[in-house]
């Protein structure tokens, strides 16, 4: 199911809300954090944004939430980060009786590059509650230079977090699809076929299998169908032009060429 998602703001009188800016924390554009928050919610609360310009993440410390985006809808408990990426609708609501959260919106920069990601990252189990005091410190605290020492606590836990489990996740993903991938070696996968079933662009998903497994997307199939293709030879009797087929060849002339400059000999070559 698609949901049309369109920019909402309604904030009840019973939501309470703490918000940091540069004023703040001198050192919020060096950390490229375009605003953050601690909100205490009750009430009503619903807030949306289509195709927001910042990265936006919620850490539930209490209650529920409830965040909906274009294809998906997420359930926001204890302990629970989302990161929303850029360009990205979503609506995000209060699902309980309360909901504390705090909040952060990060630039769409290189810095934050990584959290450019094909849809919501959801992380459970999280324990940012040292992330959490270093914000309610800055938004109560007057003595300025006193707030900038929280500066290394904001740094340490936004990069420990995000960069390890954006880059976890964009591994999984990956890894995920050759599964797909070598489960249906007879399917015509093509780039875009590739690209769509795991929503990345092109050059993203080339970028990611040449740190996985130095090879391009292309290359990492053919040589999936080629060690299929051998283990299919040397394991069965079925005419090469049914192991052909079966490994995404429908021309048997391709695939014996294909498989020559692979492994050195013809298929029957290799059989024998």
């Amino acid at each position: 199911m698609r949901y049309n998602i369109k920019d909402i703001l309604d904030i009840g009188p019973r939501c309470i809300e703490r918000f940091i800016d540069s004023q703040m924390l001198a050192q919020m554009p060096n950390l490229e954090i375009v605003l953050a928050g601690c909100s205490n919610l009750s009430g009503r609360y619903c807030v949306a944004r289509s195709a927001p310009l910042e990265h936006t993440l919620f850490y539930t410390l209490a209650g529920q939430g409830k965040l909906t985006t274009h294809n998906e809808q997420y359930t926001l408990n204890a302990n629970t980060l989302i990161v929303l990426p850029a360009k990205q609708s979503f609506e995000v609501k209060i699902d309980a009786e309360h909901w504390d959260v705090i909040w952060l919106n990060l630039a769409n920069t290189k810095r934050w590059q990584h959290l450019n990601l094909a849809q919501a990252l959801v992380l459970t189990e999280q324990k940012l509650e040292p992330l959490h005091l270093a914000m309610e410190l800055l938004y109560s605290e007057p003595n300025a230079n006193l707030r900038e020492s929280v500066t290394p606590i904001l740094s340490h836990y936004l990069n420990a977090t995000l960069q390890n489990n954006s880059q976890g996740a964009a591994h999984n993903r990956l890894i995920s699809l050759f599964e797909e991938v070598e489960k249906r070696l007879q399917f015509d996968w093509t780039i875009e076929a590739m690209c769509e079933h795991v929503h990345y662009s092109s050059p993203h998903l080339h970028r990611l299998c040449q740190t996985q497994f130095g090879k391009s997307p292309m290359q990492q199939l053919i040589y999936l169908r080629i060690e299929r293709a051998k283990n299919l030879l040397l394991n069965t009797a079925w005419p090469i032009s049914h192991v052909a087929s079966y490994v995404g060849y429908p021309n048997i002339f391709n695939f014996s060429k294909r498989f020559k400059k692979s492994v050195g000999v013809s298929p029957s070559e290799f059989r024998k």
